[in-house]
């Protein structure tokens, strides 16, 4: 079982910056991609950004140029630096990982969510 701990999350005006944090804790074999999903009323969920345990990241055309992924292994800590925000990022913004517990079964787990709102 793997808890996922997320801050930083906020009301900001367009063109301000805000960065995500989310922490790991709890019993997992090995963690694979950590990284961030968002999601709005009536849209299903997209990926906004993935790290490897390999250190390589993948970001959605709507992202990137502006924000930028981090991930520590050490602390099983991942970041998200949101530069230039625009109103249509405005979401909640879902931390997650998936790996593998020491029975060898795939898991994914979810953070709760932290609500980013960027007014104009």
């Amino acid at each position: 079982q793997v808890q996922l701990v997320e801050s930083g999350g906020g009301l900001v005006q367009a063109g301000e910056s805000l960065r995500l944090s989310c922490a790991a804790s709890g019993t997992i074999f090995s963690i694979d991609d950590m990284g961030w999903y968002r999601q709005t009323p009536g849209k299903q969920r997209e990926l906004v950004a993935v790290a490897t345990s390999g250190g390589s990241t993948h970001y959605a055309d709507s992202v990137k140029g502006r924000f930028t992924i981090s991930r520590d292994n050490a602390k099983s800590t991942v970041h998200l630096q949101m530069n230039s925000l625009k109103p249509e990022d405005t979401a909640v913004y879902y931390c997650y990982a998936d790996g593998r517990d020491v029975s060898m079964k795939i898991i994914v787990s979810w953070g709760q969510g932290t609500q980013v709102t960027v007014s104009s």
